[in-house]
């Protein structure tokens, strides 16, 4: 079978250039496909290759999650260790999937978000327990004053100690996975990934600890230690650490949207992000100290306040995210690389869903449905990561590398055309007239020929850039 990027070389339009800058004279064609990934030149040595260097990161991850349960364990004994577990693991699938639906409009690559969450669980966890008790012991000895050391070591060491080390696995995403760190939702997500791993440890050590003081005293029931502390940590402040943590991401998701010459912001920010994170975690943890109402006062004046604030501002990011497709696709559709209708469907959640929808409706059979409409998801994916890769371009956040990114977006997005296109500009016909979604649901396929789409589905590859669906299919049935 002849390569579809080989058949459809003649018919692609140029690639619109910025207003701004001139992009070595026209991009021109998308590359073949042999061309559209980056390589990395092949060196002698074995620590440069990819697969060893994932290797590596599992292997050390494995193992300070071994320790990490061995010390936990530990101090809580095995009946503590479950009762901490089994009560610990019911925040984890609710933060994780507010995260991820935060990240909806240009889904990050579920690798980074489990290496964020292995790393927050394990590695920071790790770091957090030794430097903490280290540190708390060294004061102790110093001061002789066990109590003081233990406040100090929880207002200072202990944000120090546990921020850092979390913000690790957020540096590591921005400098090594930075084509998959576009923004203010990205840093975000990745941090608030980390902070929960981090917390579901952190909530088995605590929860398994009171479970055994509970068995020591014989408490029991609503006025047990455990009920206390499940009532505090997992009910009032699920929250709390992915809070402290999501202040770092979004100093480096401001950092990533920056413009390069601005190279003092784009180092300043991350550390004024940590900063506000360790300062927030440090009066948190020390909210205690300010008497027997201390911490609802805390809790109340601070945490909830700022947990709102964040909050609205990575909608408002997710909603920009929007904004930024509808600004910069109509460049492509007027080139010739969209279709007229697709900057406003790409634009809409409600039409993007829409649009995988009729995808999956319009196949034969459902293994043609779920991978059409799964190429439908891609092509949407692609899309966002072209908008946002031309805002960066206008504003002088991308290097040098920016034509050829873009010319392998555009190559992903043509090779899922047949298929997204005819849904997307349905779906914003459908979405403009605002119709009952039942309508669609068994709708025929946008071509009369009954071959499919095209590309990866077994159908014929049409020659000419989509056009439009034949003319019996132009208006949504009544």
């Amino acid at each position: 079978m002849s390569d579809p990027s080989v058949r459809y070389q003649q018919a692609r339009p140029a690639v619109p250039v910025l207003h701004e800058q001139r992009l070595d004279e026209v991009l021109g064609a998308a590359p073949e496909r042999g061309q559209w990934r980056y390589r990395p030149r092949r060196v002698g040595m074995v620590w440069r290759s990819k697969v060893f260097r994932a290797g590596a990161v599992i292997v050390a991850l494995v193992l300070c999650g071994l320790v990490i349960l061995a010390l936990v364990r530990e101090q809580t004994g095995p009946e503590g260790f479950l009762v901490g577990l089994g009560l610990a693991v019911l925040p984890v699938p609710l933060l994780m999937a507010a995260f991820r639906w935060l990240d909806r409009v240009e889904p990050g690559p579920w690798r980074n978000l489990i290496f964020s969450f292995a790393w927050g669980a394990c590695a920071a966890a790790l770091v957090a327990i030794i430097a903490n008790s280290f540190a708390t012991r060294w004061i102790a000895t110093a001061t002789a004053d066990p109590a003081g050391a233990d406040t100090l070591g929880a207002t200072v060491i202990a944000p120090v100690v546990e921020e850092s080390a979390k913000a690790a696995a957020v540096l590591l995403i921005f400098l090594f996975r930075r084509r998959e760190f576009g923004g203010v939702v990205d840093g975000i997500v990745v941090a608030g990934f980390t902070a929960t791993g981090f917390a579901f440890t952190e909530n088995i050590l605590y929860l398994g600890n009171a479970f055994g003081e509970d068995q020591q005293l014989g408490s029991s029931g609503f006025a047990s230690v455990t009920a206390g502390t499940f009532f505090v940590r997992i009910v009032m402040s699920p929250f709390a650490h992915p809070l402290f943590t999501v202040l770092t991401g979004l100093g480096f998701g401001f950092a990533a949207v920056s413009a390069r010459r601005h190279r003092g912001r784009r180092i300043a920010l991350p550390i004024l992000g940590l900063l506000l994170a360790m300062g927030l975690h440090a009066l948190w943890n020390g909210s205690s100290a300010f008497g027997p109402y201390g911490f609802y006062a805390v809790y109340g004046i601070v945490m909830v306040p700022a947990f709102g604030l964040v909050t609205w501002l990575a909608i408002w990011s997710r909603q920009r995210e929007l904004r930024t497709l509808a600004a910069e696709l109509p460049a492509y559709a007027a080139a010739g690389w969209l279709t007229p209708a697709e900057p406003t469907a790409l634009s809409s959640m409600r039409a993007r869903g829409m649009a995988r929808d009729l995808a999956r409706h319009w196949q034969q059979d459902r293994t043609r449905g779920r991978a059409a409409a799964r190429a439908v998801a891609e092509y949407e994916s692609f899309a966002t990561s072209l908008a946002g890769l031309r805002r960066r371009a206008r504003h002088g956040a991308v290097g040098p590398d920016f034509g050829a990114r873009e010319r392998e977006l555009l190559h992903h997005l043509w090779q899922r055309r047949d298929i997204a296109a005819p849904a997307l500009t349905h779906a914003a016909r459908l979405t403009s007239h605002r119709p009952p979604a039942h309508h669609y649901r068994h709708r025929p396929p946008p071509y009369g020929n009954g071959h499919g789409y095209g590309y990866g589905y077994g159908g014929p590859v049409p020659q000419q850039p989509y056009s439009g669906p034949p003319h019996s299919h132009r208006r949504p049935p009544q």
